[in-house]
């Protein structure tokens, strides 16, 4: 007999649980006016309104310029020549503390003038910087 009064008190509790969770989606109101009022309210507020006596619109075409051919990067090498970028390279390698693929002479002359002032600004004022970051 306990058995089966505990039984019915899961059951009870179960059913509870599921109406309460049925009834999480439902919505508050029945009313159908009350549904109504804030589907107009939406209409009113998304349309834009254009004044009675505005000209009639047209639309215009979107047009799409030719694409500007991107301009060709020259490497360091070939920019300022293979000694003067074997110059910046050996000085970027000296006070990179990267893996050294910004010191490349393949690469742009800024980017490995821009890792050599990245590194040399790494140093705090009572530390002394390498000569290549003076140079």
């Amino acid at each position: 007999m306990r058995g089966l009064a505990s039984l019915t008190m899961l059951m009870a509790a179960l059913s509870l649980s599921t109406l309460s969770l049925a009834a999480c989606g439902s919505p508050a109101s029945q009313d159908p006016e009350d549904k109504a009022a804030p589907a107009a309210t939406a209409a009113q507020t998304s349309a834009p309104a254009m004044p009675a006596d505005a000209p009639p619109q047209e639309e215009a075409e979107a047009t799409i310029s030719d694409p500007v051919p991107p301009t060709p990067v020259k490497s360091c090498a070939e920019d300022i020549g293979a000694a003067a970028s074997a110059k910046l390279v050996k000085r970027c390698i000296a006070v990179s503390p990267a893996t050294h693929p910004p010191c490349n002479a393949q690469n742009e002359c800024a980017a490995i003038q821009g890792e050599i002032d990245r590194s040399c600004a790494m140093y705090g004022p009572g530390e002394t910087k390498p000569a290549e970051c003076a140079a």
